[in-house]
C-alpha cells in the first residue's frame, strides 16, 4: 500500500494493542460468548480483552482454534489436546508425539493430527475414530456440514466421511508436499498449499485439476470468501484472490489487492458475510482491502514483526490479530 501521506490507522481510533512477549500461533473468537482468545507459543491460551493467562501446554502451542461449542481447541509439543474455556482441559494426550493440526466444527466434532493419524472426537471429547495416512498430517479441515474432513499430506490429500461405518478415503493425487487445505463453503472443491510455492486443487465433481502458481514465497494462510467466489491468499506483496466462479481458476489470472510495498503477506482472514479481505504482512502491517473496488484501510503501522495470525468474529465486526514477537490487536468496527 503505497501513499505519500501518512495514513490514518483505525487500531489509533477503534482499537486496542497489547504485548505478550510470546509468538501468536493463533486467534478467534469463542463460539458461544464472542470472546477474544489466542493461543501463543509458550503454552498460554489467553482469553478476552484482559487476555487472561490459562496454562494450557507444559511446552509451545503447536495449533489452535475455536473449539466446538466453547472455548478454544489447542494442540501441544506436549501431545495433548486441550480444550480452554474457564479452565484448561485436556481431551486427550498422545505420549511424546507432538499434537500440531487441530480443527472444530460447531455441531460437536474435533479432530487433531498427531504424526500420520487423524484422531477425531465428539463434543464430549470422547475418541470417535483415528484415520491412518500414508505420511504425516500436514492441514486438516472439516467441510462446511461437518460431514466431511480432508487431511494433507505428502503426494495428495485424503477425504473422509465423518460416519461412515467402513473408513475408506478418496484419495486425491498430486505429486509433492501439501501443507494447509480448504473446502470451499459449498464442498465442492478441495486446495492445498504446496511446499513450492504453489497451490493445488480438485474439483471433487470429476477430480479436475487445479493448479495455481507464481508465488515468490510458500502460502501459509489462505480463506474462500463467504460465499466462495473467491480464494483470498499469502505468500505474495499483495493478496493474492483466485477466481472460483465463472468456470474456476484454471487459465485466468488472479486479482491481486493492497500491493506495492515488496512485503508480504504472511496472514489473511475473509469477512463472513462480505466480499473483504483482513491482511497482515511480514513488517507486521494490517490491513483490509474491499475486492469489488480493491479499495484499502490501514488498519494498524508496521511493527517490525511479522503478522502470524488474524481473524474475524462471527458477525464481522470485531477483527484481531497478532504477531510473531507477541503483539495482539482488536478492533470493533460497530457502529457509533
Amino acid at each position: 500500500m503505497s501513499t505519500t501521506t501518512q495514513p490514518e490507522f483505525l487500531i489509533d481510533s477503534r482499537g486496542t494493542t497489547r504485548e505478550t512477549d510470546a509468538y501468536v500461533v493463533g486467534l478467534g473468537f469463542c463460539r458461544a460468548t464472542g470472546t477474544l482468545g489466542a493461543g501463543l507459543g509458550d503454552g498460554t491460551v489467553r482469553i478476552g480483552t484482559d487476555l487472561v493467562t490459562h496454562q494450557a501446554h507444559e511446552g509451545a502451542v503447536l495449533a489452535f482454534c475455536p473449539d466446538a461449542k466453547a472455548g478454544f481447541l489447542t494442540g501441544g509439543d506436549d501431545g495433548r489436546l486441550v480444550s480452554t474455556a474457564a479452565e484448561a482441559v485436556t481431551l486427550a494426550k498422545y505420549g511424546s508425539r507432538w499434537v500440531d493440526q487441530v480443527a472444530a466444527h460447531p455441531d460437536g466434532l474435533r479432530a487433531a493430527s498427531v504424526g500420520k493419524a487423524l484422531h477425531l472426537l465428539d463434543g464430549k471429547g470422547e475418541a470417535l475414530k483415528s484415520l491412518n495416512h500414508p505420511s504425516s498430517v500436514a492441514g486438516i479441515a472439516f467441510d462446511a456440514k461437518g460431514k466431511r474432513v480432508v487431511a494433507s499430506h505428502y503426494n495428495g490429500a485424503s477425504v473422509w466421511f465423518v460416519n461412515a461405518k467402513e473408513d475408506k478415503p478418496r484419495f486425491l493425487e498430486w505429486k509433492g508436499s501439501h501443507g494447509l487445505v480448504r473446502f470451499s463453503p459449498d464442498g465442492t472443491h478441495v486446495v492445498t498449499a504446496m511446499q513450492e510455492n504453489a497451490l493445488h486443487g480438485w474439483r471433487l465433481a470429476d477430480g479436475q485439476h487445479m493448479r495455481m502458481s507464481g508465488y515468490p514465497t510458500k502460502t501459509r494462510s489462505m480463506e474462500f470468501t463467504a460465499k466462495g467466489r473467491w480464494l483470498a491468499t499469502a505468500g505474495a506483496e499483495s493478496i493474492v484472490m483466485w477466481p472460483f466462479f465463472g468456470g474456476g481458476p484454471m487459465g485466468k489470472p488472479p486479482t491481486e489487492l493492497a500491493g506495492g510495498d515488496g512485503v508480504f503477506c504472511s496472514a489473511l482472514a475473509c469477512h463472513p458475510q462480505h466480499e473483504v479481505v483482513a491482511a497482515g504482512f511480514d513488517d507486521g502491517l494490517v490491513l483490509i482491502a474491499e475486492i469489488g473496488s480493491g479499495k484499502v484501510l490501514p488498519v494498524a503501522p508496521p511493527s517490525e514483526s511479522p503478522v502470524s495470525a488474524i481473524a474475524w468474529n462471527a458477525s464481522g465486526n470485531m477483527l484481531a490479530f497478532g504477531t510473531e514477537k507477541g503483539l495482539i490487536g482488536w478492533l470493533d468496527f460497530s457502529a457509533r
